[in-house]
């Protein structure tokens, strides 16, 4: 986390730098060998082909970075908790008792997981391919899969660009999208946790060893012979599934606001909306959580307590909204209109935020570090090319 921090505090100062108008020409590129070559801080300089330019290359550099981070994670889910065939590479007949726990949430949770995972690996692919005919060089962070993943039933047991079993999940994303705030619009609203508790400690979203899924068993009720400790994981699972996708639905629009080339721009508006369909799935999924509270204190555990309420007997929403809970009733998926631009408009349904504060490539990937994803990373060089590459993002401007 220092190290994230650290790096934060020279991105922001480096666009200081560049906004004073001091020319930005001297400036390093960290791992050229992976990104192919420096590029433009402002994005307005074409590249080789006389069509995209460098800052649009920026933005897609980025991207095919964070789908790399977001197909590894999803794989790892797929791998234990998804429909179980050839389509996703990898796939060892799965853990059936996390599945059973996950289907608790619903009974569609496994082809859903499955359908996931497939649209990352291919937007990955997509992105790189992309780039690649356009003669720029894509990112591979396959270098970086060195974190030991799972061990439990159905596990490949290789290892991982991400963890997925000490997670700090931010559940606000659940609040941001039933509030009449918006933080974009009004900075410093609160906005209430959906899962105050995952967003405290470090929890598993699956079951790291078969010591996590001791004592389930399968039968016509798996809410009552999965046991509670494997319930929460599942429960940390589906929770942490919307958390990824809300990231995704605000980073695209955030994103496309700053590409010149109308290609690249059909992209981002294509590939978007899909991430949103996700959030939406999850959000909804989530919300069926029952109600129950588990120390993670078994073998392997962190020591870390959750507690789950039952969402669906929250209140709606109120205005002026208050922090008693009265924005997390389950079923309000749809997202409650805001204000947006400016007070003389009226309140409109909008994704948030899409501002490059807040949902911004560097704001993006800070969100994962803080999630966790990160944990057992070693090699720093990850990280410093993670945050060159989402520096560069967030620096395109488009072109007039």
């Amino acid at each position: 986390m220092s190290q994230s921090e650290t790096l934060i505090k020279k991105s922001a100062n480096r666009r200081e730098f560049l906004k004073t108008g001091i020319t930005a020409a001297g400036v390093a590129t960290i791992g050229t060998g992976l990104l192919g070559g420096g590029a433009s801080a402002f994005g307005q300089e074409h590249d080789g082909d006389g069509d995209l330019t460098q800052g649009d290359i920026a933005i897609l550099r980025f991207l095919n970075a964070l789908e790399q981070i977001e197909a590894d994670l999803w794989i790892q889910y797929s791998e234990l908790g998804g429909v179980q065939d050839k389509e996703v590479s990898g796939v060892k007949g799965g853990n059936p008792l996390y599945t059973a726990a996950l289907s608790i949430l619903d009974g569609d949770m496994a082809q859903y997981i499955h359908d996931n995972t497939d649209d990352e690996i291919s937007h990955a692919a997509f992105l790189k391919a992309y780039l690649e005919s356009k003669g720029a060089e894509a990112v591979d962070l396959s270098p970086f899969a060195t974190i030991p993943g799972s061990t439990a039933t159905g596990s490949t047991g290789k290892t991982r660009l991400t963890n997925l079993t000490q997670l700090t999940v931010d559940t606000s994303f659940w609040s941001k999208y039933r509030s009449v705030t918006n933080p974009d619009f009004d900075p410093g609203a609160p906005f209430v946790q959906a899962v105050p508790s995952l967003n405290v400690g470090k929890h598993t979203a699956i079951p790291r060893t078969d010591a996590d899924t001791a004592g389930s068993f399968l039968s016509s009720d798996n809410t009552k012979s999965i046991t509670p400790h494997l319930q929460a994981i599942a429960f940390t699972a589906g929770f942490h599934f919307a958390f990824i996708e809300a990231g995704g639905t605000s980073l695209y629009p955030t994103l496309a606001q700053k590409v010149s080339n109308l290609e690249v721009l059909r992209v981002l508006l294509s590939i978007g909306p899909s991430e949103t369909m996700h959030f939406q799935t999850w959000q909804d999924k989530a919300g069926n959580a029952l109600p129950l509270t588990d120390v993670d204190n078994g073998p392997g555990g962190t020591g870390a307590s959750v507690t789950f309420t039952t969402l669906a007997n929250a209140q709606g929403e109120t205005n002026p909204e208050s922090l008693k809970g009265d924005t997390l009733q389950a079923n309000l998926i749809m997202p409650e209109p805001t204000h947006f631009l400016s007070k003389k408009f009226p309140p409109v349904a909008i994704v948030r935020p899409t501002s490059t504060k807040n949902s911004g490539a560097v704001a993006s990937l800070q969100g994962f570090v803080d999630d966790g994803l990160f944990i057992g990373q070693k090699n720093p060089e990850f990280l410093r090319l993670m945050f060159r590459l989402a520096e560069e993002a967030d620096e395109a401007r488009r072109r007039s």
